[in-house]
């Protein structure tokens, strides 16, 4: 069964978007050799971005034949856009990405990413605390160890406790 899709709020856009970026990024390979031969540097960004701008006008075309969504009433086209691109989960999840990024340094690699993780795991629905604590503790020991132990790579100690522990 064969049922016709509507077009999204801001999917037209989009599509034009995604043209204008593969012109632009065509025109950055062309620029890095020309085309001299097949084998100049720049033949497989040039490919690549040929793809991408073909696939482009393809998304774009199906785009253009599709009715649009029908949206609440009253509501604009830009309110319809945000409501379905930003949905609740969404930007808690960013703005729990973005604390993260922030408390990184001050609280160190092991506190951090272990309140990220547990936040993480309520914000995508799982409410079950106890596992919740435990599968953070166990992920973060595991990568701990690979990433300190095995690659050598340094982590963040943090400097939130660094006058209390001597």
């Amino acid at each position: 069964m064969h049922t016709s899709r509507r077009r999204l709020p801001g999917e037209l856009v989009f599509s034009i978007v995604l043209i204008a970026f593969s012109l632009f990024m065509l025109w950055q390979a062309y620029s890095i050799s020309k085309f001299e031969s097949f084998t100049s540097a720049g033949a497989f960004p040039m490919f690549a971005a040929a793809v991408m701008l073909l696939s482009g006008l393809i998304a774009a075309a199906e785009t253009v034949r599709m009715a649009p969504l029908p949206g609440v009433e009253g509501e604009s086209i830009w309110r319809q856009f945000v409501r379905q691109i930003t949905p609740g989960v969404l930007v808690q999840f960013v703005i729990a990405i973005a604390s993260y990024m922030f408390i990184l340094e001050r609280a160190g690699f092991v506190l951090s990413s272990y309140v990220f993780l547990v936040v993480s795991m309520w914000l995508l629905g799982s409410r079950k605390w106890v596992l919740n604590l435990w599968v953070s503790a166990l992920s973060l020991a595991v990568v701990y160890l690979i990433f300190q132990t095995i690659f050598s790579v340094v982590l963040p100690s943090g400097t939130l406790l660094q006058g209390l522990i001597k």
